[in-house]
């Protein structure tokens, strides 16, 4: 179904969904230096065919290498924007020789005239390899929003809902709090951390905010059903309204809804799948 098979707990963990080698260097290339503009002429230089690149972008990123990088530009600037920086800095600083062209591009890819960045938001995305299948991460500069296998069917459903919930738009980009989140998300599948410490950003109603933090209370290597969760939330008869919480909860793993199972004790209810479910649990109590 998902294309790939889960990896064992007790086998070598893999990073199903990781960048090929030569994407890798180049995206990071780009993170480092947002300005330049690597062309096709460039990477056939380099011994790579720009068909293959726009190819792998397309199916991975859901655009093509030429609109990723303009993405990366536009993201820059608008950090850059927020920060102090005037509007013709931003531009130049991001690699672009005209203000008018800059404001138009800025405008298409955010909605937004980069004069009104300080008011408006940019939700910066980054595609996460894990031994389960990659993973989409969106971040604000407050701390990340979503985090959730780029397989699941909700997830178009769920960006739409935090660009409106948030006010902003998502697009690929440079985010302060993405290193810590990978650094923590393969110490977790490691079974070396427990706990995450990376912000969070959970807006919601005012029952899935609280649904979600007693999410967060469920020791590490423990379950809870979904009685018991309603139970503690005061409401022995929300059983069904805590299901529907935990399957719009948007920070997979971090909020672990994968922690909650069926008063029967089985596996029921779990948006990126119940095999997944599965390799969180048995992962969890083998390290715990």
């Amino acid at each position: 179904m998902y294309g790939f098979r889960p990896c064992k707990v007790c086998e070598p963990l893999r990073m199903n969904g990781d960048y090929p080698d030569q994407v890798k260097e180049i995206i990071k290339e780009i993170s480092l230096d947002p300005s330049i503009r690597i062309k096709a002429s460039d990477l056939r230089k380099r011994g790579i065919q720009p068909e293959r690149m726009s190819r792998w972008f397309k199916k991975n990123m859901n655009m093509t290498f030429v609109a990723y990088q303009k993405s990366i530009r536009i993201g820059n600037a608008y950090g850059l924007i927020r920060l102090g920086e005037k509007v013709s800095g931003a531009a130049y600083e991001s690699g672009y020789e005209s203000l008018s062209g800059f404001t138009d591009s800025f405008r298409k890819q955010t909605g937004f005239s980069p004069v009104n960045s300080k008011s408006k938001q940019v939700i910066s995305t980054i595609r996460i390899p894990t031994p389960l299948g990659p993973m989409l991460a969106c971040s604000t500069e407050e701390g990340i929003c979503l985090l959730e296998f780029v397989d699941r069917r909700m997830l178009e459903t769920q960006l739409k809902r935090i660009e409106r919930l948030l006010g902003g738009k998502t697009m690929p980009g440079i985010n302060k709090h993405f290193d810590l989140l990978s650094k923590q998300l393969t110490e977790y599948f490691e079974g070396t951390r427990k706990e995450f410490t990376v912000p969070l950003v959970l807006d919601g109603t005012g029952f899935q905010e609280k649904t979600w933090k007693l999410l967060q209370q469920i020791p590490y290597g423990s379950t809870r059903t979904y009685q018991q969760q309603a139970n503690l939330l005061g409401n022995g008869k929300a059983v069904r309204a805590v299901a529907r919480a935990n399957g719009d909860n948007r920070v997979a793993i971090i909020v672990p809804c994968h922690r909650v199972i069926g008063s029967n004790g089985k596996l029921t209810g779990y948006g990126g799948g119940l095999w997944r479910k599965k390799f969180l649990l048995d992962l969890e109590a083998k390290n715990k």
